[in-house]
């Protein structure tokens, strides 16, 4: 491995919000989507580069910043993209939100599927939307188990109201890659109600079993594609989200200026750092991202494999098959409040009601992170549910 994921700079005082939810306190951070990696050299040259030049006023992407996303887009997804298409955003989550103005009206309705990334089901109700939200099923006959759509639940959930429909693709937390068949019957569901697709693909370039390909949802069929918003940013990859630089990628002109539209007077300008850092992500890192994407696997499997052997209680009901987010289901320890008894034990985890689920039946953890503290984090794990006996 050519790049060094186990030693990584203290975090622990800095401006660093993951880390400064315990302060003073001996409680490892594994909750929020935010890796302890420092980002690729290509990157950290590129803002070096940046600051001396010494002028950072109002931006706008110049020619290699767009192609170096445009070209990425091709050579890893076969998707080829006008760059009129994109709109640049200073975060996917600012995107959920403006897709939900834009496309439907107070008191109308947003579909999502649970659990999920909480601003899929806040983001409408922030402007007077209405978050409408179907679970999962476990698919337990057939092995491994598989998170899969409740297709007639997911019918019946539909309302005249209803007008934007977002997907997780791949899914946090359930770090499910979606097939094609799968995905087309998503955009034909959308089809058929005339709903529009809002694609979140955030963790597009973090799949960890590399024969399940990511597939943009907009790339299905043009049909699809006319009706697609979809959102990405180099911020989960590269371990950049604290640069704010996102985009929505949106076929369909009509689409475009509606969206655009709910971005004025309130949506902020990219800086110039963050399209610094965006270009470097996607031009110069790719050798880098592949030993990311080596290192995950083995702290995933490092996980799976602590799990069974020393919490047989605790489980991944499904493959983790991307992103380095794990839903560990915790129903056996019966708690009322798992996180603040984790807590009680140095480890921070990410409560499972946020995401939509019932309260004590699963917490996600964040497995970005260099193996020692992996180690730790699962050794105190393991503490706090032997307390439980």
């Amino acid at each position: 491995m050519s790049f060094d994921f186990d030693t990584v700079p203290q975090r622990l005082g800095t401006d660093s919000q993951k880390w400064q939810k315990y302060a003073d306190k001996d409680i490892l951070p594994l909750w929020v989507a935010d890796m302890d990696f420092r980002s690729s050299p290509a990157i950290i040259a590129a803002l070096h580069e940046r600051v001396e030049h010494g002028i950072f006023g109002y931006a706008r992407p110049v020619a290699s910043t767009v192609s170096a996303v445009t070209d990425a887009l091709s050579s890893r997804y076969g998707w080829t993209i006008d760059p009129s298409w994109i709109v640049w955003l200073p975060g996917l989550v600012c995107g959920l939100n403006v897709t939900s103005q834009a496309f439907a009206q107070l008191g109308e309705e947003v579909l999502c599927l649970t659990p999920v990334y909480p601003p899929f089901m806040t983001a409408p109700k922030n402007s007077g939307r209405v978050s409408i939200t179907v679970p999962f099923a476990l698919n337990s006959s057939i092995s491994p188990a598989r998170w899969d759509i409740d297709w007639d639940a997911l019918e019946s959930a539909v309302t005249p109201k209803t007008k934007l429909f977002f997907l997780c693709n791949p899914h946090n937390p359930l770090a499910r890659v979606w097939r094609r068949a799968e995905l087309v019957r998503l955009g034909e569901f959308c089809v058929r109600h005339d709903l529009i697709l809002c694609s979140d693909e955030i963790h597009c370039d973090l799949i960890l079993d590399a024969s399940l390909p990511h597939i943009p949802t907009a790339t299905l069929s043009p049909e699809i594609a006319a009706r697609s918003v979809t959102l990405m940013a180099p911020s989960k990859t590269y371990n950049v989200p604290g640069l704010g630089t996102s985009f929505a990628v949106i076929p369909d002109a009509a689409l475009r200026a509606r969206f655009v539209r709910a971005t004025a007077g309130i949506v902020a300008e990219v800086t110039t750092l963050g399209f610094a850092a965006c270009e470097a992500a996607y031009r110069d890192s790719e050798e880098w991202r592949q030993d990311l994407l080596a290192y995950l696997r083995g702290n995933r499997d490092f996980l799976i494999d602590f799990l069974a052997r020393e919490l047989p209680g605790l489980h991944i009901a499904a493959p983790v098959e991307a992103t380095y987010l794990a839903w560990i289901n915790i129903e056996s320890l019966k708690l009322t409040d798992p996180i603040a008894h984790f807590e009680q034990h140095g480890v921070g985890l990410s409560e499972c009601a946020f995401f939509g689920a019932k309260r004590g039946s699963h917490v996600r953890i964040n497995f970005g992170c260099p193996r020692a503290t992996l180690t730790e984090a699962l050794k105190r794990m393991k503490a706090a549910v032997d307390a439980l006996r």
